[in-house]
């Protein structure tokens, strides 16, 4: 017997690849860029979200903004690496309005402290499996009524950013935007009719190269193809970064070169009571559902084959806060409204976020906080452009309802998420329509 089986032994000894090579190999893979225009581009596709909460917490709340640059560059890379799609780093949003409205009783240490609370749930529900089991059991219509609503909620913040002027550091609305100016309306309206010209609608899933290979015109196939590799968006960012220097030309006065000081926060029983109330509680449910669930939906969407679990995707965001929220970088999560936003301007593998990544680190450490003199003046008409169309983009992807049914729970989960300001109060309803309409079905006669 033994005599026999010495060369299935070495065979079977052979046979699996060393697992360090395996793990370099799938990095390199997540991390090639299918086109270095288009992913560029498509790391601009998150910043209309991005760059306007970081910009209100650091003004009214003294965020460290080098340190949150980071982090969150950091963040980038890895889940790059991880997901080999551009798989968003953004703001908590709910965490982030809180401390915005709330005006004295809720600083640094309650920011964090939800940040921390809402990672570690989050981590638990992805450890013991609880969140893949949520993801499996929640209907399509009720995630697309969720998408839809978070779509439409950045679609129409991205046009109060165009036609308002906004005041960040307070969350508030001021007068109507001029038509003229560096930061006028003519401008805004421009940038995006630019990137309507350039990339259209946006590609179909199924549409291939062979579709336009298939053009008899020779001279408006030459065209297509220098509209799909020009990256509109980057263009239109790098003008904003212009026209902040031109608004201010003494800016650079301003900046100082070196990165934040990092230091571990001390966080008290107050500020833990705090944020546990006032910011994980509410942040909770738009995390799972949209940070999670609708994350889920929306990859195996873009990118058929390559679905992730909800497990992994909670895994991720409970381990960034809970590490990153202790030296006082922003709560962040995954979100739907990113990844649709980074698809629609090129964005196809986690080269993209992981250009995004590497930008943010560099800046965080040579500009450290200083970085806030040039966002300052950034244009926010630019930024509700791009804003715009990652809204669109992410509400566009709920096309797909076919029956009079699922369109209509998904239509009760949307308005109701919409109107009441809630994804958890829309989620219920929607979801409790859905076990209505096939109860009725079954009691049908």
């Amino acid at each position: 017997m033994d005599s026999e089986n010495p060369s299935t032994f070495e065979t079977q000894a052979e046979a699996p690849p060393p697992p360090t090579n395996n793990m370099v190999h799938k990095v390199k893979r997540n991390l090639s860029f299918q086109s270095k225009w288009a992913e560029l581009n498509g790391a601009m596709g998150d910043l209309g979200t991005y760059i306007p909460i970081v910009l209100a917490l650091t003004l009214a709340k003294d965020l460290n903004l080098g340190t949150t640059l980071i982090f969150t560059g950091v963040y980038n890379v890895i889940t790059g690496a991880i997901y080999g799609v551009p798989m968003p780093v953004q703001p908590m949003k709910s965490i982030a309005a809180a401390a915005l409205s709330n005006s004295s009783d809720f600083g640094i240490p309650e920011i964090m402290a939800a940040g921390i609370c809402t990672g570690a749930i989050l981590l638990v529900l992805g450890a013991t499996g609880l969140m893949q089991m949520v993801y499996r059991l929640i209907p399509l219509s009720v995630v697309r009524g969720i998408q839809l609503s978070q779509g439409l909620s950045f679609a129409m913040s991205a046009v109060k950013y165009i036609r308002k002027v906004q005041d960040f550091s307070n969350s508030k609305s001021m007068g109507n935007r001029r038509w003229l100016g560096l930061d006028g309306l003519v401008l805004a309206i421009f940038c995006a009719c630019f990137i309507i010209v350039v990339n259209g609608a946006g590609q179909e899933r199924n549409q291939s190269d062979a579709n336009v290979g298939e053009e008899r015109d020779i001279r408006r196939k030459r065209m297509k193809k220098i509209m799909a590799t020009m990256p509109s968006a980057f263009i239109v960012f790098v003008l904003g970064v212009v026209l902040a220097f031109i608004r201010r030309p003494k800016l650079e006065n301003d900046i100082k070169f070196g990165p934040s000081v990092m230091e571990v926060l001390k966080i008290h029983g107050h500020s833990w009571k705090e944020g546990f109330i006032k910011g994980t509680i509410p942040q909770l449910p738009l995390s799972v559902l949209n940070s999670v669930i609708a994350v889920c939906k929306l990859s195996s969407d873009l990118f058929p084959g390559r679905e992730f679990s909800a497990t992994s995707v909670s895994v991720t965001v409970g381990l960034m806060n809970l590490v990153g929220c202790w030296f006082g970088a922003m709560p962040c999560c995954h979100g739907a409204g990113g990844l649709a936003g980074q698809y629609k301007f090129g964005g196809r593998s986690g080269g993209c976020v992981a250009i995004l990544g590497a930008a943010k680190m560099v800046l965080g450490l040579v500009l450290g906080t200083s970085l806030v003199t040039i966002l300052h003046q950034f244009p926010v008409g630019i930024l509700g452009v791009l804003l715009l169309f990652a809204g669109i983009e992410l509400a566009m992807t709920c096309r797909d309802m076919n029956s009079k049914e699922e369109s209509f729970v998904m239509l009760i989960c949307a308005a109701v998420s919409l109107v009441g300001s809630s994804a958890a109060l829309g989620f219920v309803c929607g979801l409790l329509v859905h076990v209505l309409l096939k109860l009725r079905t079954k009691c049908m006669p």
